[in-house]
């Protein structure tokens, strides 16, 4: 089967996980409810267990925006990565499971908002289409959410692995090899520090259009002010 090297860049953002083997047809992402310091240590388990078993990528995800963005970005610079299995509980404040398995079926609207989830902020503003789209053909999911046996996780690591197809919970898994298109790679853009400045229809665009008018007014009125002073 084909394996392809994964872009010089991989993975390109930082984040709670572990890295692995490059050239497996897995990731793993664990839903996280708690803050970084307060990991329970049967979630920190779950994560450890499919890098060990051999996954690519193995680690935490909370938020289902920025969490998101840096997941794609990450996955669709490796063509090797073909599953993402999911696991761990569900964020109940940011509907993270159910957000990023909608991502994978569902797509997002013309807005970069995620179709079929009733996540708060389920918006992907800081990525191209090109690569939501890359991420979600790229991809299978497999789903052990709320599921917490560990050996759950390493079994299916381990199925996504075999060359001919094997059964595991109702999925036929197997290694396809790489995805036939090169790696993508780049970097969350400046909004990721202001999420919510990103417009969302042309009364928005006017409203922060003419705030940074307004802005750039006082900035010019402040810098004359002083000038006069000298």
């Amino acid at each position: 089967m084909l394996k392809v090297d994964p872009h010089p860049d991989y993975p390109p953002e930082d984040g709670r996980y572990l890295r692995g083997n490059d050239f497996s047809p897995a990731a793993v992402a664990i839903i996280l409810t708690t803050d970084e310091d307060k990991i329970p240590q049967e979630l920190e388990t779950l994560v450890r267990v499919g890098i060990e078993t051999g996954a690519a990528l193995s680690g935490t995800v909370q938020t289902e925006n920025i969490g998101f963005e840096k997941i794609v970005c990450n996955i669709v610079a490796n063509p090797n990565i073909r599953y993402l299995i999911i696991g761990g509980p569900e964020s109940w404040g940011h509907s993270t499971g159910e957000a990023l398995k909608a991502l994978i079926h569902q797509g997002v609207d013309e807005k970069k908002r995620i179709i079929g989830t009733n996540a708060p902020h389920p918006f992907l503003f800081n990525l191209s289409m090109k690569m939501i789209e890359r991420f979600r053909k790229q991809l299978s999911v497999i789903d052990l959410q709320f599921e917490g046996d560990p050996n759950l996780i390493r079994k299916a690591v381990w199925s996504c692995y075999q060359e001919s197809p094997v059964e595991f919970r109702g999925y036929s898994l197997y290694d396809p090899g790489a995805y036939p298109e090169p790696p993508l790679s780049g970097k969350l853009t400046s909004r990721v520090t202001e999420p919510w400045a990103e417009v969302l229809d042309d009364k928005e665009r006017e409203a922060k259009k003419r705030a940074q008018e307004l802005i750039e007014r006082l900035k010019a009125r402040s810098k004359k002010l002083q000038s006069d002073k000298k």
